[in-house]
């Protein structure tokens, strides 16, 4: 409701309430009141919804991530996943590829990307032994490098200084685009990720503890960083598609959740979601709101919000035990 109501338009609390209500209802709206209408529920509405979806998938991820390295301070962009979204997003943007799926042109660049990013990674990862929680750290953050320079490289080559101010926009992130139909295929890749991660979470909890260990309780350490890894590449597709490259959310959320609740996968699973949803309305709404009516990138304000935050949570609480309960 709150997220609905703030924004550089003012809309009353009540207003809002009673049109949010129409358009939960099938209420009729009256002419005088199709701007505000349309603000509130074509715009704000998925808008708000989308970001507590994003918050809450970068949040499962970031678990599932720091579990498969056993390293808390791990993210989807270490991966590279990220980073590999964004070529194919900004050759949407900038170049007009994938221009035949029309509004789903973005998200489709974004997600083949991603798990074009995932083969590679998976391919230069793996050995005979499986794959590795430092060869994964090393080649995922050398191609994040890659990725990178590649995405910079397309946003200079671009001839329009609007498409390239898009492109940037979104590599820093930005919910601007939200609408009803980028919110589906999100919440649907988002809600499969932590069903099944909530399902794991006994496997996580042994994975945390060691390779050694995780076979002693039998269970296949190789096979579960597999399925971790193409759980995090396919949320983290869906997930960049819709919002661009959001960083710390899956960093610091996770961190801050078991230094507050423990360990224990079973609770980290119920908790850093939620808290990864808040985050993310609340971040989105100060973007909005700061300096109105220009829009701040939401990357912004998580690297701001989260650098000091996640120092601090260091200081006072960085000592648990990674595979504890």
């Amino acid at each position: 409701m709150c997220a609905v109501a703030l924004g550089s338009s003012q809309v009353g609390w009540a207003e809002t309430a009673r049109l949010l209500r129409a358009g939960l209802t099938g209420g009729v709206i009256a002419a005088d009141e199709r701007a505000a209408y349309t603000i509130v529920w074509e715009l704000r509405f998925p808008r708000a919804l989308l970001a507590a979806v994003v918050g809450a998938g970068l949040a499962a991820v970031g678990v599932a991530v720091q579990a498969m390295v056993r390293n808390a301070l791990a993210d989807p962009f270490v991966l590279g996943i990220s980073s590999g979204a964004a070529v194919g997003a900004n050759a949407v943007i900038l170049f007009g590829a994938f221009g035949s799926l029309g509004v789903w042109a973005l998200s489709a660049g974004a997600f083949t990307s991603a798990l074009a990013a995932m083969a590679l990674v998976y391919a230069v990862a793996r050995t005979a032994h499986g794959l590795t929680p430092l060869r994964l750290v090393l080649t995922g953050t050398a191609l994040y490098y890659g990725f990178t320079a590649i995405t910079t490289l397309m946003v200079f080559a671009a001839e329009h200084g609007e498409a390239a101010r898009s492109a940037m926009m979104w590599l820093l992130g930005s919910l601007g685009g939200a609408s009803w139909a980028s919110l589906p295929i999100a919440a649907v890749a988002v809600a499969a990720g932590m069903a099944h991660l909530a399902l794991s979470a006994g496997r996580l909890n042994a994975l945390a503890m060691g390779d050694e260990t995780a076979a002693t309780l039998g269970v296949d350490a190789a096979r579960l960083r597999r399925e971790l890894f193409l759980l995090a590449a396919a949320v983290t597709g869906a997930v960049v598609a819709v919002s661009g490259a959001i960083g710390f959310v899956g960093l610091m959320v996770p961190h801050a959740t078991r230094i507050l609740i423990g360990a224990d996968h079973r609770r980290v699973l119920a908790v850093a979601p939620l808290l990864g949803a808040v985050l993310l309305v609340w971040v989105d709404v100060l973007s909005r709101i700061v300096l109105a009516p220009t829009e701040l990138p939401i990357g912004v304000l998580t690297a701001v919000i989260g650098v000091p935050c996640f120092l601090l949570l260091m200081r006072r609480g960085g000592g648990y035990a990674f595979g504890g309960a």
